[in-house]
């Protein structure tokens, strides 16, 4: 019976000082960067959903046949580029991956807000069902995406706070030695204006008719209509 007093004793001693290192805030930092991880698994996933629509838009605006195949051709480049450029929860302390990434999603956002101008030039896509629906889908997401955006944000600063405040800083340096700061959204240049579009890609000089593009819808009203924005 004596060789059992050990361990009996190592189990006593786990149940007595269980709740009090709970109480000491032991478990805060590993329960704050969970929450952190999820919130940013709802952002990839938004931004994943964001993707998807990606290729059905371009299609759906390809066929009216538009004349601004470069605006086109930024959405496509920029949604590849995004879907290229990956990071997990394990770097989310990765400055540089983390700038990258969110780089590529604000060129994806900027090429698609252009295209959305760009084509409200053209009123046979503005009366398709098709494309209306996937605009409204596109806008819902981007909504979506800016709520995950706060929600991770708000989960990340508490975390970190976490990671400098007493007593977890004691567990941050010692038990939870490999804990480090997540990285936060910021705002990005693109976001502080709005884009600027050129109408008359394709216009003759003087206003005169559009040139002659294949695959031009006949009858589409020429781009050169509507006046291009004042310069941001």
């Amino acid at each position: 019976m004596a060789g059992f007093s050990p361990r009996i004793a190592a189990v006593a001693a786990v149940v007595v000082l269980a709740p009090a290192v709970g109480a000491c805030g032991y478990n805060t930092i590993p329960t704050k960067q969970e929450r952190a991880e999820a919130a940013w698994a709802d952002v990839q996933s938004q931004y994943q959903r964001r993707a998807d629509l990606v290729p059905n838009l371009v299609a759906t605006v390809q066929g009216a046949a538009i004349q601004e195949r470069t605006t086109l051709t930024q959405v496509i480049e920029a949604r590849a580029k995004a879907t290229s450029v990956n990071i997990d929860a394990s770097n989310l302390d990765d400055a540089a991956a983390f700038q990258q990434y969110q780089q590529a999603q604000g060129e994806l956002s900027s090429a698609l807000s252009r295209l959305l101008v760009t084509v409200e030039a053209y009123p046979q896509l503005q009366a398709n069902q098709n494309f209306l629906t996937l605009q409204s889908q596109l806008e819902g997401t981007e909504n979506r995406i800016a709520v995950a955006r706060r929600d991770y944000n708000e989960a990340v600063r508490d975390y970190n706070t976490t990671l400098r405040t007493f007593p977890n800083v004691i567990w941050a340096k010692t038990l939870h030695g490999g804990s480090k700061p997540m990285q936060l959204f910021t705002a990005t240049a693109e976001a502080q204006s709005a884009p600027a579009v050129n109408f008359n890609l394709g216009v003759q000089p003087g206003g005169g008719a559009p040139a002659t593009t294949p695959g031009a819808a006949p009858g589409s009203t020429p781009p050169a209509a509507a006046p291009a924005p004042a310069a941001q």
